[in-house]
């Protein structure tokens, strides 16, 4: 008998304190566009706040820079950097200037190229052989002051 209700007061526990946390960190306010889902957590505060300063504030959320298009693409990215960001946050092992994973570099640098895809092409088109151009190189500051 006991074998049988250990796993399901295992999983009831378990179930219990992930509805709490989800609750407690505003799990479902991750689950829409709103820029101030990601100032959440203190630490993004810093980014929320140039965000709203900067040109880019004006024109797009933060999914619209730091999430793939499509659906399924987008709530896969947010649940991936979700549980890295609060395992990070948990443990306290974080850096204190936040830094991009490549692939979310690869993410931000197509949402600049959806928006800015002509001027990019006009740059290409002065270099050598079209080489590639990193937003970055120039605009590193860009989206966040």
């Amino acid at each position: 008998m006991l074998t049988r209700i250990l796993p399901a007061v295992v999983v009831g526990i378990m179930l219990g304190v992930a509805l709490y946390t989800f609750g407690y960190a505003r799990g479902s306010s991750y689950l829409t566009d709103r820029p101030e889902a990601c100032a959440n957590c203190h630490v993004m505060r810093g980014q929320y706040e140039s965000w709203i300063k900067s040109s880019h504030g004006k024109v797009a959320v933060c999914n619209d820079c730091h999430t793939p298009p499509g659906f399924v693409a987008k709530y896969r990215t947010k649940a991936t950097n979700g549980f890295f960001h609060s395992l990070a946050f948990t443990t306290g092992r974080f850096p204190d200037e936040i830094l991009i994973t490549p692939r979310s570099y690869q993410v931000t640098e197509s949402a600049c190229l959806k928006c800015h895809d002509r001027i990019v092409d006009s740059i290409r088109q002065t270099r050598a052989h079209g080489s590639d151009v990193q937003c970055i190189e120039c605009h590193g500051t860009v989206g966040h002051l």
